[in-house]
């Protein structure tokens, strides 16, 4: 038999998961898991949770809640042979988006027990993970008007998440209106870039804006290269303009976007700047630094996401 750890965020999500877990853990035994389930108590406790299912050897993580959750998670699990299952459960999930796994809401109450079976038997695959200022990430690390939002947002109450994405867009116009900008000095690999950016962003997968925006679309989680994207302007009529291409996907040939590929970046400014990573707020500084950690997690990913591996 196979062990496994469930870990799950009780307070993600549009609705409380815990009742439909017994299901997940059924149909996880019916193809040879035998699984504990464990309730998170904020994400230094997910991380450990999942760091002692390393050192105990489990042969997978299993992680339900949202991007933050399964940062978390794979936070404990890098550099171990203990493999990362997603079992999305948050209000957005875009690297379950990116996956091609459905999220639990209320309509989709079955999602927990299909993404169980997907993943039961599932290969595992070996992805890279970004380190920004000490801090794992697999999906992004953001800098500017993105990380202003998601610091003025989180953690939000359950009932909020009904009204994600208005809040979210919301929020970003009011940053947008008082908010031009920030200078800022960068470093990607040998190339080095000067300028004024409302948004400077680090992805390694697709997606981005919440998942309504494909960012990368030829990114690749296991090339051991990710993106680096500069979004320039300094109002609240370019920040809609720089939403509303990325939303279109006519970024990729705006002279107001640009893609800097890199292995090692630095970003410099005079004065501190917010930052986020996988949608979760991280401490303000006038100095970031993100490395890669080349194929440094175990994923189980579904067959029909391998598309999005380099190394198949």
């Amino acid at each position: 038999m196979r062990r496994a750890i469930l870990l799950y965020n009780p307070v993600a999500g549009r609705f409380p998961v815990k009742p439909f877990l017994r299901s997940v853990t059924k149909t996880l035994a019916d193809s040879g898991w035998t699984t504990e389930i464990i309730a998170t108590k904020n994400g230094a406790h997910a991380t450990e949770s999942a760091k002692q299912a390393a050192l105990e050897n489990y042969d997978a993580v299993f992680a339900s809640g949202g991007d933050g959750t399964i940062g978390q998670a794979a936070a404990g699990l890098v550099g171990t042979e203990t493999a990362l299952g997603i079992l999305p459960s948050g209000t957005a999930n875009v690297l379950a988006l990116e996956l091609g796994l459905p999220v639990f809401f209320w309509t989709r109450w079955w999602a927990l027990k299909q993404n169980a079976r997907t993943l039961a038997d599932a290969p595992i695959r070996a992805v890279d993970v970004g380190i920004c200022n000490g801090q794992p990430f697999l999906l992004w690390a953001g800098m500017g008007l993105d990380a202003m939002t998601i610091h003025a947002l989180e953690p939000r109450i359950r009932v909020e998440k009904f009204f994600a994405f208005p809040e979210y867009f919301v929020t970003t116009v009011r940053n947008a209106t008082v908010w031009s900008g920030v200078n800022l000095r960068l470093w990607a690999d040998n190339h080095e870039v000067e300028g004024h950016f409302m948004v400077a962003v680090a992805n390694n997968i697709r997606r981005y804006m919440g998942g309504h925006a494909v960012l990368s679309p030829d990114a690749h989680m296991d090339d051991g290269e990710f993106d680096l994207w500069l979004l320039s302007g300094n109002s609240l009529a370019d920040a809609l303009m720089r939403a509303y291409e990325l939303w279109r996907g006519h970024h990729l040939s705006s002279e107001h976007a640009r893609r800097i590929p890199f292995r090692t970046l630095r970003v410099t400014a005079e004065s501190p700047f917010l930052v986020q990573t996988d949608g979760e707020p991280r401490p303000e500084t006038r100095d970031a630094l993100i490395t890669i950690q080349p194929r440094a997690l175990r994923l189980l990913v579904p067959p029909n996401a391998l598309h999005l591996l380099s190394k198949i």
